[in-house]
C-alpha cells in the first residue's frame, strides 16, 4: 500500500489490515473499515479527504468533513491505474489514459480550462487527452503530469513558480515545461508549492518555492525554471520524495538518503529542527546497514514524504508497493506474437480484450510506438513509425485480429481523438491511424475515413500546422498512399451520392483534407499535381442540374437549402479536371442565362398585370453584323452595352444571309472576328518575332477603348462556348490569373530575346561586364528604355544580372503594357465570371479560350455517325475518307472551318471529333456538299466516282465561309 502521511503522532509503520489515518486531531487516530472483499493497491491523501484504490481500479473517497464517515464510490466506470492528492483536490489516471480532476479549483488545479471554487464531480482534463501518461502528482493547489515520451505538464497555482514556466501566473490548464537539455525525466514529485524531477541519468531538478531551502541549491530563493541540484552530480539519484516544505533524494550507489529543506517538526532527520538549504545525507542510527541493504537483490527502500514527516521503508522486492506505479497498456512485438499465437485457445477472450483496451484508447495506441529522441529529427515527433507499419502489417495477417481493431478504431477510438489538445504528443495519434492498413480497404471509406477526415477538419490552426509539418516530412510512397486514401473515400462517396446535409459535411471534409496535402505538396513538391486531379468527378457530377436547383431554391423559392456540391467542388479546383472545369463553367453561364431568362418572365408578368402593352424582350444578346464591315460594326454595337451586364446569350446573324442561329453562324463570327483583329496588318498587337505570339503594343495605335472591346469579345466568346483564336503566348492567361509571367513566358513570346537573357542568366565568367558590355536598358518594340533610373548608366554585372533580367521581363509583360493591358482585362471579366475563371490553371485556361490543333484524325474517322441509308462501308463513304485522308494539313482544317466554323478544338473534343453523315432524298450527284455547322452534320450525295469526291471536297473547303 501506499501512504502519503499527514501529522502522525508516532514514528512507527503499523502493518494494519484496515487503513489508518488522523482526522486533523494530532492524538486520535480514527479506524475507517473498508469491504471485507476490497484489495487496497494504494491510497494518498490530502489535507481533508483520503483516496483509496483497489485492486481492480476502483477509486474510493473519504472526506473528513462528511457527517457519516463513509467511502464515497467515484469513477466506477472505469479502470483507474493511478491516483494522487493535493491538498483539496484529486487526480486520477484511467487505464485508457484518461485524467480526471475533481475538488478544488481556485487556482486551476483541475486543470480543465477555466477556474471556479470546485467541483465533486471527476472532470476530464481534456487537453491531456491522448497524451500516452506515465505518472501524475499534486502540491497543495498545483498539478503534474509526466508523459511516457518525457514531456512534463504542469498547471495551477504558480505563486511561486512551482510549475516550471518562467513566470507566476497560474494556469487553468496544463502547460508544456521546457524541455532539459539532453536530459529525459523519468519521475516527479510535488511539495507543497515546490516540485523536483528526476532524470534518467540520476540528476535532480528543482523549481518553484524555495523560503525553506526545499530546492537544495543553497538559498532561499524561488526558482521559476527547473535548476539543477548541482551538489548532486556525479551522484546517481535513484529516487525522490517531496514534503510540503522538504525533499528527500536516495543515492542508492552511497546507501545514503538526502534531506533539505524545513526541518522545523525534525523531518529531515538529522537530530534537529533546523532548515537545511543543501542537501545533506540523514543521521540515521543504522547507517551502515542501510548502505548494505541498498546493494541487496532482496530489498528496495521507498521514500515517503508527508507535510513534515519522513518515512523510510524497507520492503522485500517483490512485494507490490515497490513496483507501485501502474501504466497504460501499450503494444510490442512480444504482445503482438502472443495475440496472434492465442487464436483459438483459451486466452483467446482476455487477448480480445486486450485488442480492445489498446486500440480504443488514442494514449495507449501512440504510446506503443514512442522511441528515443535523435538529435537528427527534423521534428520532435517521438513516433517510430517502420515499427508501427511493421507491427501493423502483421496484425492484419489475422482476420480475426484485423475485424476486432477495425470495430474498436471506427466505435471507439476515432470518436476520441483529441483534436482539441494543444499538445503535440497528443497529436500523433493522427500521424499514425493512416500507417494501419485497415483505413485503406475499400470498404472502409465510410466508417474510418470519412470520421477520421471530419475530426481532422475540426482542428485549431495550430494543430493543422502541426500535422502539415509532418505531411511535409513524408517520402513519396507514404505521402502518395495518404493522398489516395482521401480520393478514393471521395469516388465513393459520389457513388452513393444523397443530397443531405451530413453528406456534404463529409465530403466538404474529405476534399478540406485534400486540399491541405495539395498545400503541402505545393511547397515540397513531392507528388506531381496531377494526383490529386479525381477524373471521375467528370462523370459522376451534373454541374448544370445541380447549379440550377441551388438557384431555383434559393433564388426564385428564397429558400435557405444548405451548400450543394455545385459550390462544394467549385471551392477546390486542384480536384478538378479539365472536362470538370468546362462543365463548371458551363453550369455557371447556363444558370446566368436562365436566371436572365426567369427574371424577364417575372417582368413580363408585371407588365400584364399592369395593363401595359410593351413587351419585355427576353434577355439575349443580338448582334447584326456585315462581313466586308465586320469590326466596325461589331465594336459600334458593342459601345451602346458598354455599361450593361453582357453576361447573356449571344445571337449572331450576317447580313444578306440566315437568321439568328446558336451554333455555327456565332462559331463562325469569332473565327472570322479575331482573324482580322489579330493580323498583323491590323497593327492592334504585336508580333516580336516572325510566326511568334502576339502581344500588346508599347504605343498603340488603337484608343485603349478598343482595348477593353477586345477583352468583351474574348470573354464573350469563352461565355457562348466557342474558341476564340488569339494567338497570345501563356504569360497572358497568367496575368489574368494575377499570376507573374517568368522568363521563360518570355522565351515563348521572343525567343530570340529569351535565349540570350538565359545566356547572360548561365554566364559565370569573371570579365562578364567587359564581354557583355551592356546596361540597365531594354529595347522593346521599337523603343529604349531605362528599366531603372539612369539605367543607361548602370553597366550588368554578375552580381545584378539577375535583378536586370527580372526587370526587363517586367517591363515587357507588366510595366510596358499596363494601360492597355487593364482595360482588356476589365473587358474580359465583365463578362466572365472570375471565381469560375480561377478555378483553371493558366495552361487550361488557354486551352479552353483559344483551342487546340492537336488532330487526331484516325478517332475523326472511328467517331463518325452514318444516317438516311449511310454506313461506314458504304461506297461513298469509302471514297469520301479516302479523298480526305489524300487531303493536306492546311486543306483538312480548311474542311473543319467548313463543318464546324472553326479549325479549332475545345480540349474536351479533342478525343471526341465527330461527323454525322446524312443523305436526304433531294441530293443528287449535282450538288454540292452541304454542313450543318451547329451539329457537325455534313450532307453528303451519293458521288459515284472519286473524281467528283475530290471536285466536292474542293469547293467545299475553298467556300467553307457564309450562309445561304
Amino acid at each position: 500500500m501506499r501512504v502519503r502521511c499527514g501529522e502522525m503522532p508516532k514514528k512507527r509503520i503499523y502493518m494494519l489490515r484496515d487503513v489508518c489515518c488522523n482526522q486533523k486531531c494530532l492524538n486520535t487516530d480514527e479506524y475507517i473499515k473498508l469491504g471485507k472483499k476490497m484489495k487496497i493497491h494504494s491510497m494518498d491523501q490530502g489535507a481533508e479527504h483520503i483516496v483509496v484504490l483497489s485492486s481492480e481500479g476502483k477509486p474510493f473517497e473519504y472526506s473528513y468533513g462528511m457527517e457519516q464517515v463513509r467511502f464515497q464510490s467515484i469513477l466506477q466506470e472505469k479502470n483507474i491505474i493511478q491516483i494522487t492528492c493535493g491538498d483539496y483536490h484529486s487526480l486520477a489516471l484511467s487505464k485508457g489514459g484518461e485524467l480526471f480532476a475533481w475538488g478544488q479549483n481556485q487556482h486551476g488545479q483541475l486543470g480543465i480550462g477555466r477556474m471556479f471554487p470546485s467541483t465533486c464531480t471527476p472532470q476530464i482534463v481534456e487537453d491531456l487527452a491522448g497524451v500516452p501518461l506515465v505518472q501524475i502528482a499534486a502540491g497543495e493547489a498545483h498539478s503534474m503530469a509526466l508523459s511516457m515520451s518525457g514531456n512534463i505538464y504542469s498547471w495551477g497555482n504558480n505563486e511561486f513558480g512551482q510549475l516550471g514556466l518562467g513566470h507566476t501566473e497560474n494556469k487553468d490548464s496544463p502547460s508544456l515545461i521546457e524541455k532539459l537539455d539532453n536530459q529525459e525525466v523519468e519521475f516527479l514529485a510535488c511539495g507543497g508549492s515546490h516540485t523536483a524531477l528526476l532524470t534518467q541519468d540520476g540528476l535532480v531538478f528543482t523549481f518553484g518555492a524555495g523560503k525553506y531551502g526545499q530546492l537544495g541549491h543553497n538559498s532561499t530563493q524561488n526558482e521559476l525554471i527547473p535548476r539543477l541540484v548541482a551538489e548532486f552530480v556525479g551522484n546517481r539519484v535513484s529516487q525522490i520524495a517531496c514534503g510540503r516544505s522538504h525533499t528527500l533524494a536516495y543515492v542508492s550507489d552511497l546507501g545514503k538518503v538526502f534531506s533539505f529543506g524545513s526541518g522545523k517538526e525534525g523531518q529531515l532527520g538529522n537530530g534537529g529542527t533546523c532548515n537545511q538549504l543543501m542537501p545533506l545525507p540523514m543521521k540515521l542510527p543504522s547507517n551502515e546497514e542501510l548502505r548494505f541493504e541498498s546493494h541487496s537483490s532482496e530489498k528496495e527502500l521507498i521514500m515517503i514524504a508527508g507535510g513534515n514527516q519522513s518515512i523510510l521503508l524497507w520492503l522485500e522486492k517483490e512485494n507490490s508497493y515497490v513496483n507501485l506505479r501502474r501504466k497504460i497498456p501499450t503494444l510490442n512485438e512480444g504482445t503482438v506474437k502472443r495475440w496472434i499465437d492465442d487464436v483459438e485457445t483459451k486466452r483467446w477472450q482476455s487477448t480480445k480484450r486486450e485488442i480492445r483496451e489498446i486500440f480504443s484508447s488514442p494514449a495507449c495506441l501512440t504510446g506503443s510506438f514512442l522511441r528515443k529522441r535523435r538529435a537528427t529529427d527534423a521534428m520532435s515527433i517521438r513516433l517510430d513509425l517502420n515499427k508501427a507499419r511493421s507491427i501493423f502489417n502483421e496484425l492484419t495477417q489475422k482476420d480475426w485480429i484485423t475485424n476486432t481493431i477495425t470495430t474498436c478504431l471506427r466505435e471507439s477510438l476515432l470518436r476520441n481523438l483529441p483534436f482539441r489538445s494543444p499538445h503535440q504528443e497528443a497529436l500523433e495519434v493522427f500521424f499514425l491511424l493512416p500507417e494501419y492498413p485497415v483505413m485503406h480497404y475499400s470498404n472502409n471509406w465510410e466508417s474510418l475515413v470519412v470520421p477520421f477526415a471530419v475530426t481532422v477538419c475540426k482542428m485549431s490552426a495550430q494543430s493543422l500546422w502541426g500535422l502539415e509539418e509532418y505531411w511535409a516530412t513524408l517520402q513519396e510512397p507514404v505521402f502518395s498512399k495518404l493522398v489516395q486514401m482521401f480520393k478514393r473515400a471521395i469516388i465513393s462517396k459520389l457513388h452513393h451520392w444523397t443530397e443531405t446535409a451530413e453528406n456534404n459535411c463529409h465530403v466538404k471534409a474529405l476534399l478540406q483534407m485534400l486540399k491541405k496535402l495539395y498545400r503541402v505538396n505545393q511547397t515540397q513538391c513531392i507528388l506531381s499535381e496531377k494526383i490529386f486531379t479525381i477524373d471521375e468527378l467528370s462523370c459522376c457530377l451534373n454541374f448544370y442540374e445541380e447549379a440550377y436547383r441551388r438557384f431555383f431554391w434559393k433564388i426564385v423559392l428564397d429558400s435557405s437549402e444548405d451548400i450543394d456540391y455545385y459550390v462544394m467542388f467549385s471551392q477546390f479546383p486542384f480536384v478538378l479536371n479539365i472536362l470538370s472545369k468546362i462543365k463548371l463553367l458551363r453550369a455557371d453561364t447556363l444558370l446566368k442565362i436562365e436566371e436572365e431568362n426567369i427574371r424577364a418572365q417575372w417582368r413580363l408578368v408585371e407588365i400584364v398585370e399592369e395593363n401595359e402593352s410593351e413587351l419585355t424582350l427576353m434577355p439575349t444578346f443580338d448582334l447584326t453584323v456585315r462581313r466586308n464591315h465586320l469590326i466596325e460594326d461589331v465594336l459600334n454595337q458593342l459601345s451602346k452595352f458598354e455599361n450593361e451586364d453582357l453576361r447573356k446569350e449571344l445571337l449572331v446573324s450576317f447580313s444578306g444571309e440566315i437568321d439568328y442561329d446558336l451554333g455555327g453562324v456565332r462559331t463562325e463570327f469569332f473565327y472570322c472576328l479575331f482573324e482580322e483583329m489579330t493580323r498583323p496588318e491590323y497593327e492592334m498587337f504585336i508580333y516580336p518575332e516572325e510566326a511568334s505570339y502576339m502581344w500588346f503594343p508599347v504605343r498603340p495605335k488603337f484608343e485603349k477603348k478598343r482595348y477593353f472591346f477586345f477583352g468583351v469579345l474574348c470573354g464573350l466568346s469563352l461565355f457562348n462556348f466557342n474558341i476564340a483564336n488569339v494567338p497570345f503566348p501563356l504569360a497572358l492567361f497568367k496575368k489574368l490569373l494575377d499570376q507573374k509571367p517568368s522568363l521563360e513566358d518570355l522565351k515563348d513570346l521572343s525567343p530570340v530575346l529569351g535565349k540570350n537573357l538565359q545566356t547572360l542568366l548561365d554566364a559565370e565568367c569573371d570579365d562578364f561586364r567587359e564581354v557583355f558590355y551592356i546596361h540597365f536598358n531594354a529595347h522593346w518594340d521599337r523603343s529604349d528604355v531605362d528599366l531603372v533610373p539612369n539605367g543607361s548608366d548602370i553597366i550588368v554585372d554578375q552580381t545584378n544580372k539577375r535583378d536586370y533580367i527580372s526587370k526587363y521581363v517586367d517591363y515587357i509583360f507588366n510595366i510596358s503594357v499596363k494601360v492597355v493591358y487593364e482595360e482588356f482585362q476589365r473587358g474580359f471579366y465583365k463578362v466572365c465570371n472570375k471565381d469560375i475563371i480561377e478555378l483553371f490553371n493558366p495552361e487550361e485556361l488557354k486551352d479552353v479560350m483559344v483551342g487546340n490543333t492537336d488532330y487526331d484524325w484516325e478517332t475523326f474517322e472511328q467517331n463518325a455517325q452514318y444516317g438516311q441509308e449511310y454506313c461506314s462501308s458504304h461506297p461513298t463513304i469509302v471514297m469520301f475518307w479516302k479523298a480526305f485522308l489524300k487531303l493536306t494539313l492546311a486543306e483538312k482544317k480548311k474542311f473543319l472551318v467548313f463543318l464546324t466554323g472553326t479549325d479549332r478544338l475545345q480540349i474536351k473534343e479533342l478525343k471526341s471529333m465527330k461527323i454525322t453523315f446524312c443523305c436526304p432524298a433531294y441530293l443528287n450527284e449535282r450538288d454540292p456538299m452541304r454542313a450543318q455547322t451547329c451539329l457537325s452534320v455534313l450532307f453528303l450525295p451519293k458521288y459515284s466516282t472519286m473524281e467528283r469526291m475530290e471536285e466536292a471536297l474542293q469547293v467545299a473547303i475553298n467556300n467553307n465561309r457564309g450562309f445561304g
